[in-house]
């Protein structure tokens, strides 16, 4: 237990500077979808190019609308989710050493994302989401930035890690 509270959570304050980067994406996908709920008509496409429309939608669910008809609790239990996962990844990119900036870039770009998406569940119970992609007749599931965000972030995660293994395993 003692090593537990000698344990330092900050430990490179200076990885803090990458929070600009959640900031900024919380400020677009909260502009783009202010921006979507004031000009589109929901559920109303408007395509753009082939293979992309801006179709407005409501998601009060997780990924691919999980839960969306749970009758409500899940407002929270996502909201809460995501407040405690920010803070966990917070924590992660301020123990980062200097030159992990992959890292910082991957974990802040989750934050955003994250954070993104908690300030409509809080503010409105519910996600705007307004990019549609979809080929022929199939739509993926629509999306908006704080989605791309996270989606981004988490593939600069896995390239990371794939990136020290193949250093470990060449040093071997």
């Amino acid at each position: 237990m003692q090593n537990i509270l000698k344990m330092k959570l900050i430990t490179n304050p200076a990885m803090g500077r990458w929070l600009w980067l959640s900031v900024l994406v919380v400020g677009l996908d909260q502009m783009t979808k202010w921006l979507a709920v004031g000009m589109l008509d929901s559920y109303r496409p408007l395509p753009l190019v082939p293979l992309l429309n801006l179709t407005l939608m409501y998601n009060e669910g997780a990924a691919f609308s999980f839960l969306a008809d749970a009758g409500g609790w899940q407002r929270w239990f996502f909201a809460c989710f995501a407040l405690m996962m920010s803070a966990v990844l917070v924590i992660w990119l301020l123990r980062l050493g200097p030159g992990e900036r992959l890292m910082a870039a991957a974990l802040s770009l989750v934050v955003g994302g994250a954070v993104g998406n908690l300030v409509d569940r809080v503010l409105t119970g519910r996600v705007v989401d307004f990019i549609d992609f979809y080929v022929g007749n199939w739509h993926w599931p629509a999306f908006n930035v704080a989605d791309s965000a996270i989606t981004l972030g988490v593939g600069l995660l896995l390239l990371g890690n794939l990136r020290e293994g193949w250093g470990a395993r060449a040093t071997e």
